[in-house]
């Protein structure tokens, strides 16, 4: 097989980018090692910042976002049960919109396959070759039987535990990471949210937050231990401590019901720099990961693959390589500034088990000033709803 441009990863970004590129007119074939029906139930948080929206409908496929995807123009912080609300409306004249990331996937597939595109699912062995020529190789077998695709460029869109990121020579890529001394009980439940915008809560008991997925689907998170087993939290202990948790009013305000899963997720964040190496460049998960608290993932995968995209665009049109040269350089000021974010949301929000008496006391003040201050209230939102795209 040959095409100009080989994706491993039907995930977001991953199909964003095939049709990006279809768009321009540059062939392209994705490969995953998952079922459709798997990558399109893959739960994951689904919080798209404005401009993010705005990509999806110049793709063709933002209709069924606009009309199920919950808009919110604005967030509550809470402390120990009092809350204030960032309001980004008015502070930055923008909105973020909740809609799944799986939702996301399953219109990418259904557009990318509606216009003829390839996606190769359920394929196995994958490995890529000859990254030192400019005719690099994606090998893998789909039925028991060998491919090869000879490509121009491989976009390694595969996720953190993923293949291309270990195929880089050693000694190639630097990696950065933080891990935190938490994780998050999450929960989907059959249950009304309790507001109709996110809430993020700093309690002395531990961090929650508050979600939507739907009118009547409630994702809620508790912070506990990393390596906590979420199969001896109950239902009704989740429950309860999520009502503990937001306050003298939880009894009432949050409503019970069927839990559809649980599951704990450790917080980390990781960087790798560059994020290519000669033909092959990685994106989104393959490159990076941000602790959830900042909203950031899906959105920076995306931004990642539009930078890319731009850049084979450049190189297809009129042999000009610069923007290729400088795609780590511009996808990486974005990044770091996300995970800067992200980080300041995290240690605002939760309870390090290492802090000491002065740092609650601290982290307390610095709440209080984030929610008092129009100023610092426009730089949280500002960055929350997503930095200008260029």
């Amino acid at each position: 097989m040959r095409t100009q441009v080989g994706i491993i990863g039907a995930g977001p970004a991953g199909l964003t980018l095939s049709l990006l590129l279809h768009r321009l007119g540059i062939d392209n074939i994705i490969i995953e090692n998952r079922s459709r029906a798997y990558v399109e139930a893959r739960i994951r948080a689904g919080v798209l910042e404005h401009w993010a929206t705005d990509l999806l409908d110049e793709l063709g496929v933002g209709a069924r976002m606009r009309k199920q995807g919950l808009v919110h123009e604005g967030i509550e912080i809470r402390v120990n049960g009092v809350g204030r609300r960032i309001d980004f409306k008015s502070l930055v004249n923008k909105t973020i919109t909740v809609y799944g990331q799986h939702e996301v996937v399953k219109d990418l597939i259904q557009a990318r396959l509606s216009q003829g595109g390839r996606i190769e699912f359920e394929v196995s062995d994958t490995s890529v070759h000859d990254l030192e020529s400019d005719k690099p190789t994606i090998r893998f077998k789909k039925n028991g039987e060998s491919h090869e695709i000879t490509c121009d460029f491989i976009a390694g869109c595969d996720g953190f535990h993923g293949i291309c990121r270990p195929s880089v020579p050693t000694g190639v890529l630097t990696e950065f990471e933080r891990v935190y001394p938490f994780g998050w009980l999450g929960i989907l439940a059959e249950s009304p949210p309790v507001n109709h915008e996110l809430i993020y809560n700093n309690h002395d008991r531990g961090f929650s937050l508050y979600a939507m997925r739907a009118p009547m689907i409630t994702r809620a998170y508790l912070q506990c231990d990393p390596d906590e087993d979420a199969k001896k939290w109950p239902d009704e202990e989740i429950w309860a401590e999520l009502k503990r948790r937001l306050g003298p009013e939880g009894e009432t305000r949050l409503k019970t019901g069927r839990i559809i899963e649980k599951g704990v997720t450790a917080m980390r964040s990781f960087v790798t720099e560059p994020m290519q190496y000669k033909r092959l460049f990685l994106a989104g998960d393959a490159a990076h990961i941000v602790p959830p608290t900042g909203a950031k993932g899906m959105n920076l995968a995306t931004a990642d693959v539009l930078f890319l995209s731009r850049a084979l665009e450049a190189f297809y049109k009129s042999n000009n390589t610069a923007l290729i040269e400088g795609y780590s350089k511009k996808c990486l000021s974005r990044i770091w500034k996300a995970q800067r974010f992200s980080y300041f949301m995290t240690t605002m929000l939760h309870l390090n088990p290492k802090d000491s008496a002065f740092d609650r006391k601290r982290q307390l003040a610095e709440l209080d000033y984030v929610t008092s201050s129009e100023a610092a209230a426009k730089a949280l939102a500002e960055n929350y709803v997503g930095l200008p795209i260029d």
